[in-house]
């Protein structure tokens, strides 16, 4: 089942970031009962083949996985539908335009510019797939992600092109733009999203949220979120190790030193 057949289920699709490049990481967390997993490749350590491995590593789970590139570029989504991921995250859309140029690249001709290539391809198990290539298009689900002012003045625009399964609103650099850097809960950003959840739902688009906070997250469902991220792997290690030092009283916790 595609990850956007999900979105009629009678609940909202639970999802955790994950963000350590780590296979084994993505494997452990698959396991977990989660509905989706959210591999990043934009703010995390990630390239081709990692992000290869983590398929892999999670293909054995009953979970989604979905993959977050750096860029929408058409050569690199190319190949990561090629190396099997099915289902995008597109950042940064600020228009019907950007949004139109995010669908044709997961698209072959004459629907989209995505290169043929299904016989050198793990997606189309080296042609062991019988049509592959004829049914690929209806396979993969397309998210965008809308976090910028210019993006939600599109809004409209970008979430009734053809091709778009699903907005994600991403409230760290939605803050950032609307002058709240580093505080995604500021009312005006609050108000934002929850605006923009409403138009969603007016059009009967599927929208999706980053909600770290629980009470941000049940409110974001009860407001008819249909995917929602709730965690992400590396904060769950970060607190939980922090927690356990706590505790027991180890160590002198100076403060970190700036990356290298």
């Amino acid at each position: 089942m595609t990850f956007s057949r999900t979105f009629t289920a009678e609940r909202a699709q639970i999802g955790l970031w994950v963000s350590s490049g780590s296979a084994y990481c993505a494997e452990i967390c698959a396991g977990a009962g989660l509905d989706w997993l959210l591999i990043d490749a934009e703010h995390s350590p990630n390239d081709l083949r990692s992000l290869l491995a983590q398929l892999q590593a999670v293909a054995a789970y009953p979970v989604q996985a979905v993959v977050r590139p750096p860029v929408v570029d058409p050569v690199l989504i190319k190949q990561l539908l090629d190396i099997g991921a099915q289902s995008l995250l597109l950042p940064m859309i600020e228009s019907a335009d950007a949004a139109r140029a995010a669908v044709e690249a997961t698209r072959y001709p004459p629907r989209g510019v995505r290169g043929v290539g299904s016989a050198l391809a793990r997606a189309s198990r080296w042609n062991r797939i019988e049509g592959y290539a004829a049914s690929a298009d209806e396979d993969i689900t397309v998210l965008v992600q809308v976090e910028s002012r210019a993006g939600l003045d599109a809004l409209e625009e970008i979430a009734t092109e053809d091709g778009v399964d699903g907005v994600f609103i991403g409230p760290a650099d939605l803050a950032a733009s609307l002058g709240h850097l580093g505080d995604p809960e500021h009312p005006e950003v609050v108000a934002a999203i929850e605006g923009a959840m409403t138009t969603l739902s007016r059009l009967g688009k599927a929208f999706g949220v980053n909600a770290f906070a629980e009470a941000r997250a049940r409110r974001s469902i009860e407001l008819g979120c249909r995917f929602i991220v709730v965690g992400a792997d590396v904060a769950l290690l970060a607190r939980g190790s922090e927690d356990l030092a706590a505790r027991y009283g180890a160590g002198q916790r100076a403060g970190p030193t700036a990356a290298p």
